[in-house]
């Protein structure tokens, strides 16, 4: 008394699809200015797979913009040691070439000074005296009645 073998007639998974993405995503992953990449990369999206790709055997021209640039602004800030709100308040354009970073660091500008003792933890003002933010129990405010 064995029943016939019935037809399975469950759903079948759905194959896989490549995901997909935009050249600007990419180009933030592999850390290049989007506008200096070439026309074919910006054209049409990126497979995650290429992605991988052009990670691990990077292109001619990919390894050329990674030494020479122009690089993102935060590859900018990165090799200035500054943050990218910095490179907005000293006024850098949004791309500059390693050429461009090198002659900052040699002129090394006040602004680039200041912004540099900001961002090093453990520098530039101590907690508590900065406008506006609340004294710390090593920095306690002292009243004017009290001297």
């Amino acid at each position: 008394m064995t029943d016939p073998e019935r037809e399975d007639r469950r759903q079948q998974p759905k194959p896989k699809k490549e995901q997909l993405l935009s050249p600007a995503t990419a180009a933030k992953k592999l850390g290049v200015y989007l506008p200096a990449t070439p026309d074919e990369f910006r054209a049409a999206p990126i497979s995650r797979t290429a992605l991988l790709e052009l990670q691990s055997n990077a292109p001619e021209w990919l390894t050329t913009l990674r030494r020479e640039g122009p690089h993102p602004r935060d590859e900018v800030s990165r090799r200035l040691g500054v943050s990218n709100s910095a490179l907005v308040r000293g006024g850098v354009s949004d791309s500059m070439t390693t050429a461009e970073i090198r002659a900052l660091l040699d002129e090394l500008p006040e602004w680039l000074v200041a912004e540099r003792e900001k961002h090093v933890p453990g520098s530039g003002r101590p907690p508590g005296t900065a406008i506006g933010e609340r004294p710390t129990a090593a920095n306690p405010v002292v009243d004017d009645d009290e001297l």
